[in-house]
């Protein structure tokens, strides 16, 4: 793995709060968090956002201004947005902005894989430490109101089936005014009986491997979606390919049985779920299907992923880099 160090005149942190992450967890808990930054003497500059999307603007905002350091408190979605505006941003390379996460969402899937702990004094702690990591992102072009637009990925995109749980899950959030584990595993259930498998078809490295019926895929840089569900448990953050989960249409009872093996790793041992891995994928349906990335509803079919291989540089938790033989690469944070 490349070990470089962020070195920038400006050592203060950006830090990117969602007020609404995790039911308000982001409002409610963030006079703790800033107590614990400044106890281990980060220096920060904190900006709430204020509607969707307004965390890529900030991102973008703050590179322009200088920050080459930014924290990200929020969950799965607030992250999308800044990854999203450190790529839109033209004034350096993403990977010379450091980016770090305290976890406040629902899922916190992104932060499970790289072993950032959900204790947010543990989670400050591993900042400080400075275990930094070049990780994959995926660029993900795909058709909204019949025009081609692009998006970048962090953890997990997911069609058919996955994204219409996510629309029937930020359904419910919206109408109850929070969001929660229960209400996502209720929002699987619900789709499951409901759903109808779709016509695909799937070229992986410009190779047809698909084109059959398809309840639903799971296509990732990372192993973790749903809440800590293992849908893409042999997936490298930093190997340059997409892992991809292929769930053909299956029975709810046996499914059921075999529920252990979603969160367990050995999802591939359900005969109904197939594995590939590429760099270039590309996905067609009929009728089109939904996509969602990192849980954030996009557009529809005909969709294609590519790979940027370690395109941004993220604080990871130093068990993390043991767990996967990764060399440790740090920087340090002056007093």
């Amino acid at each position: 793995m490349e070990q470089t160090s962020v070195q920038n005149d400006n050592q203060r942190w950006f830090v990117i709060v969602n007020p609404v992450a995790g039911s308000g967890r982001g409002l409610d808990h963030f006079p703790q968090i800033s107590k614990h930054l400044r106890e281990e003497g980060i220096a920060t500059e904190p900006v709430f956002t204020e509607h969707k999307f307004h965390a890529t603007e900030l991102t973008v905002t703050a590179v322009t201004e200088g920050f080459r350091r930014i924290i990200v408190v929020g969950g799965d979605g607030t992250l999308h947005e800044v990854v999203n505006g450190l790529f839109i941003q033209q004034v350096v390379d993403p990977r010379e902005v450091l980016l770090a996460v305290i976890a406040v969402g629902s899922g916190n899937d992104w932060a499970r894989n790289f072993g950032i702990p959900l204790r947010y004094q543990n989670a400050i702690r591993a900042i400080r430490a400075g275990h930094s990591f070049l990780q994959d992102v995926g660029v993900v072009s795909y058709e909204e109101a019949h025009y081609r637009q692009k998006r970048y990925m962090v953890n997990v995109a997911g069609l058919g089936f996955d994204s219409m749980v996510v629309k029937k899950y930020n359904h419910m959030k919206k109408k109850q005014g929070h969001g929660s584990k229960w209400y996502y595993r209720w929002s699987v259930v619900r789709t499951f009986f409901r759903y109808k498998s779709t016509g695909v078809k799937l070229w992986i490295d410009d190779r047809l491997v698909y084109n059959n019926l398809l309840m639903s895929i799971a296509i990732g840089i990372c192993k973790y979606n749903g809440g800590g569900v293992q849908q893409l448990p042999q997936a490298v953050p930093d190997d340059g390919l997409f892992d991809v989960s292929l769930i053909r249409p299956v029975h709810f009872w046996h499914i059921l049985f075999r529920i252990r093996y979603l969160f367990n790793g050995g999802i591939y041992r359900i005969r109904h779920i197939l594995q590939e891995r590429g760099s270039k994928i590309r996905i067609e349906s009929s009728p089109e299907i939904s996509v969602e990335l990192d849980g954030e509803l996009l557009g529809e079919t005909p969709v294609e992923f590519s790979v940027l291989p370690r395109a941004i540089r993220i604080v990871v938790s130093e068990e993390f880099l043991k767990r996967e033989s990764y060399p440790l690469c740090s920087y340090t944070i002056p007093r």
